[in-house]
């Protein structure tokens, strides 16, 4: 009996491996064979397509084509391209240190940084680039342009550019340097109790960044925290966990990745020890806050060693690798999901189950997963970071939202800077009524034009109601209706004068104090600010928020 039980398993083991070999073999076959079409395919096409093709081109977009049917996360890194992937992982690369964009047919500089060549050699935002090195930019995007700024450090570049309001142009050689974006744009006290600190990326080494800027405000002997990650997209997962490192006891887990290839599979714990395991702690987030922001913010809450403030985080929670291939290009792949401490994925959009059109949902409600988190609250997965305390966003106005994409804010900011050498300290401008009026003005005077919302989803009406015919039983009505939504600019813009005074003073004092003095001039109307130090201060609610049993989110 024993011996016919083995010589079962024998058999079993043998088809096992045979059924083993056969599928890997069928598809190894199944890829050799549609490579040969590729390649056969390409040959044909290139050689006998009526017009003229690039090359490159063709298997650049078929392979982006591909790689977009998996997730947005997973790209082919051309060689052309390797200088902005370093830029997003280190924060460093070599050129004039300016954020350049579009304008109509222009190219213009956004935003100089502070203490780097564009602003040393008298760049301004709102200048128009003319020209880069002797070539014309008037057909070029912001991808050419950027390339020609960018080069070896310590070596000039020819820029030729125009100032609005000057019909003269001239030009600059700017002697490029090494750039290297602060990821703690600012921190600083935001009361006699309350430390905070921007992180705006995390790129490499922002966790000493971090470190170090939160042992200088610990001389002011803060009793709470506020770690703001509003709109923080993410970068280097091992930078997340330094961070989180330096407010959890030695050995914790913060977060674990797990994957298709096991041998991968990793869980990072806190390794060094804490330099502060009791100070109260904010985080702040909102849509804006994904991948690496969501390990810091999942961790704090899953430790109970903080509370969440703001809105649901993007819902990120796949992990991506880069893998070296020919000619200097690099594959960025998704490789595994992470994990935070209480077990939960907070990925949001389920891109191994598309729907026919090709489309993405959200985790179905029945996948969704109860958690608990280390004192015994309620977390659940399937869609980003759910805070503690919610605080809902100001929604902009359809005026607001047209006067700054339509650049109507930036262009009156570039005109006054030109016009007023200085304005008070960041914390002190405000935008006065002579401001104010001489902004309605210049808005008027474009011959500006706008829709809102209501206009939009009329014209939708309209549309339907001629379709179905129904148009000329309420034409009247309709007419009257139109009139009656249809905008008073003057009006408008008294009506809102505090959401475009805010935009108007973050715009103006980046002129003159740049992103340091943006964000200075911003924290005292600050919402989220406020609310987080109100939670913060409030003994009774702060320690209210880590009772066992509390379901995350709706205390």
């Amino acid at each position: 009996m024993k011996r016919k039980i083995l010589i079962g398993i024998a058999i079993v083991a043998v088809v096992g491996v045979s059924f083993f070999s056969f599928t890997r073999d069928e598809k190894n076959f199944e890829i050799a064979k549609n490579l040969d079409i590729y390649h056969t395919l390409f040959r044909e096409l290139n050689m006998f397509y009526v017009d003229e093709v690039n090359p490159n081109d063709l298997v650049k977009t078929s392979i982006d084509k591909m790689l977009s049917s998996l997730d947005p996360y997973t790209n082919y890194i051309s060689e052309d391209q390797m200088e902005d992937f370093r830029f997003m992982t280190t924060g460093e690369y070599a050129g004039i240190g300016a954020m350049i964009s579009k304008q109509g047919g222009n190219i213009i500089i956004a935003e100089p940084y502070e203490g780097f060549p564009a602003q040393k050699f008298g760049l301004k935002a709102g200048d128009i680039i003319l020209e880069v090195s002797g070539k014309d930019t008037k057909e070029m995007g912001t991808e050419d342009v950027s390339a020609l700024l960018k080069g070896p450090a310590n070596k000039p570049v020819t820029i030729k550019l125009q100032r609005p309001g000057q019909k003269k142009t001239f030009t600059v050689d700017v002697i490029r340097e090494k750039i290297s974006i602060d990821a703690v744009p600012y921190y600083g006290m935001v009361d006699d109790n309350t430390a905070y600190i921007r992180l705006s990326s995390f790129t490499a080494n922002c966790g000493n960044d971090v470190k170090k800027a939160f042992l200088d405000l610990k001389e002011n002997n803060p009793d709470a925290l506020i770690l703001d990650l509003r709109g923080n997209p993410g970068g280097l997962l091992i930078e997340a966990v330094k961070i989180v490192n330096l407010f959890v006891p030695q050995g914790e887990e913060i977060v674990s990745t797990r994957g298709k290839v096991k041998q991968w599979d990793k869980v990072y714990k806190a390794t060094a020890a804490p330099i502060d395991t009791t100070i109260k702690i904010a985080v702040l987030v909102n849509s804006g806050s994904a991948s690496a922001s969501e390990i810091v913010a999942g961790a704090i809450q899953d430790l109970d060693r903080g509370i969440i403030v703001g809105t649901r985080t993007f819902g990120k929670g796949l992990v991506q690798t880069t893998r070296d291939l020919s000619y200097n290009t690099k594959l960025k792949v998704t490789t595994a999901k992470y994990y935070i401490p209480s077990g939960r994925c907070i990925q949001a959009l389920d891109y191994s189950h598309r729907n026919e059109d090709g489309s993405v949902g959200h985790v179905p409600d029945s996948l969704i997963t109860e958690f608990s988190t280390k004192k015994g609250r309620k977390v659940y997965d399937g869609g980003g970071v759910v805070p503690d305390v919610k605080i809902e966003g100001d929604q902009l106005s359809s005026l607001a939202i047209e006067l700054v994409t339509r650049f109507k804010v930036f262009d009156f900011a570039t005109k006054y800077s030109n016009e007023n050498e200085s304005i008070p300290e960041p914390e002190e401008f405000m935008i006065t009524d002579d401001i104010y009026t001489q902004f309605a003005d210049y808005v008027k005077q474009s011959d500006f034009k706008y829709k809102s919302d209501s206009q939009l989803e009329l014209e939708e009406l309209l549309k339907t109601a001629k379709q179905e015919k129904y148009y000329g039983l309420a034409e009247e009505e309709f007419e009257a209706l139109a009139a009656k939504l249809e905008p008073d600019l003057g009006k408008d813009l008294k009506a809102f004068r505090p959401e475009i005074s805010e935009l108007l003073e973050s715009e103006l004092v980046s002129r003159y104090y740049y992103q340091k003095g943006s964000i200075r001039a911003s924290i005292n109307d600050d919402k989220g600010i406020k609310e987080t130090i109100d939670a913060l201060h409030s003994e009774t609610a702060y320690a209210g928020y880590f009772q066992p049993g509390l379901v995350v989110g709706m205390n």
